[in-house]
């Protein structure tokens, strides 16, 4: 039987969440069974890390959530590439796919890497962006959410009928605390005494990252050893920066640009913080846990499933820099609650996201929409 044909398409090609999970996905592929073929609508190092390992990649440049002047392209790529199979990633990639795989009568199989509807929208953007998701979902052949929690939300907010659960997994060798690292804290000349909290992302709307500078001031007025490592890019970095040097937070802060040595990142940082506003299985958040780091976090889909309160980490609410602030402060007075936090949490990472089984289990989806056809 030869290998499927699977155009794997995604909308950026930074690496991020959801790319790091197509990286490792693409990558843990058996050759004689799913040849994968990369569609991003930008460049960057997650298309550079694949092309060093052999994956063909297709860079098609748009900025747009849906964009009717390149679909003649896309379609002459599938026919180009002799695609057997469409997987969208996250739902701009959805949304410029959808139809195409419609027109060339293709499987399309779509992955919710988190809804682009969220409480912080308005009511008509949360309307139209909840209406395009059941769009879509109604005309993939199979929808693969990363976490129950995340298939949930979209039954109950647009009635999803159905949709497999294939929870996000990692590189637990490459996330391994007891790995040897370069010594980050020492490149960023941070005191030894110093307490370290890490944000690690995409500096934008969706991680909420002035949330976190707020925060880290707050904490740092209470506790003047506690600062933020704030490392990433994205559209609200320059706002971000910005924040930062009008209000004179420098002395708050260690600042770095993206950064591809995230393992050493992490094992360098005291604790982690996401105060994401929406999510669906966050990629980064294992990545925190399998490195034993305790957490603070937000209430978002993946997070309430994976965190309990007081146990492998702590939950506040949305926008609330204050409580952020609370739970550090809480964590930098209580080194045997936040060493314990941390082993738990690594512990659920190592018992139920290994990301070796993600692979075959989308490759088994591949394979039974293919047979329906």
């Amino acid at each position: 039987m030869k290998p499927i044909r699977v155009l794997e398409v995604i909308r950026q090609g930074q690496i991020g969440g959801g790319e790091s999970h197509l990286l490792d996905l693409v990558t843990g592929f058996q050759p004689d069974e799913v040849e994968p073929i990369i569609l991003s609508f930008t460049g960057g190092h997650m298309i550079e890390e694949l092309q060093t390992r052999g994956v063909r990649c297709i860079v098609l440049e748009t900025q747009k959530a849906f964009d009717w002047k390149i679909q003649k392209q896309i379609q002459q790529i599938v026919r180009q590439e002799g695609i057997d199979l469409i997987h969208a990633h996250g739902s701009r990639a959805a949304s410029n796919m959808f139809a195409v795989a419609r027109r060339l009568h293709l499987p399309f199989v779509y992955t919710v890497h988190g809804w682009s509807f969220h409480q912080d929208q308005n009511k008509l953007v949360f309307a139209l962006r909840a209406l395009s998701e059941k769009l879509i979902c109604h005309y993939a052949h199979r929808v693969i959410c990363v976490s129950s929690s995340n298939r949930q939300t979209g039954m109950d907010v647009f009635g999803l009928k159905q949709a497999d659960v294939i929870e996000n997994g990692i590189n637990l060798h490459t996330f391994n605390p007891n790995r040897s690292f370069t010594d980050i804290r020492q490149e960023f000349q941070i005191a030894e005494n110093e307490f370290v909290v890490g944000f690690i992302a995409r500096m934008t709307l969706q991680k909420a990252p002035l949330d976190f500078v707020k925060s880290i001031v707050l904490a740092h007025k209470q506790n003047p050893l506690i600062k933020g490592l704030l490392v990433g890019e994205g559209d609200m970095k320059q706002e971000v920066y910005h924040y930062i040097q009008c209000n004179h937070l420098e002395e708050c802060f260690h600042l770095s640009d993206f950064r591809t040595d995230v393992p050493a990142l992490l094992h360098a940082i005291d604790v982690y913080c996401q105060p994401s506003l929406w999510e669906g299985l966050s990629i980064a958040l294992l990545e925190a846990m399998a490195m034993k780091k305790p957490l603070v976090v937000t209430p978002t889909d993946g997070a309430r499933e994976i965190i309990h309160h007081e146990q492998n980490g702590l939950i506040v609410d949305f926008h609330q820099p204050e409580l952020l602030a609370e739970a550090y402060l809480r964590y930098a007075s209580q080194p045997n609650f936040m060493k314990q936090c941390g082993e738990n949490a690594c512990q659920i990472v190592k018992e139920r996201f290994d990301g070796s089984r993600v692979a075959t289990e989308v490759r088994d989806i591949y394979r039974q929409v293919i047979m329906k056809q």
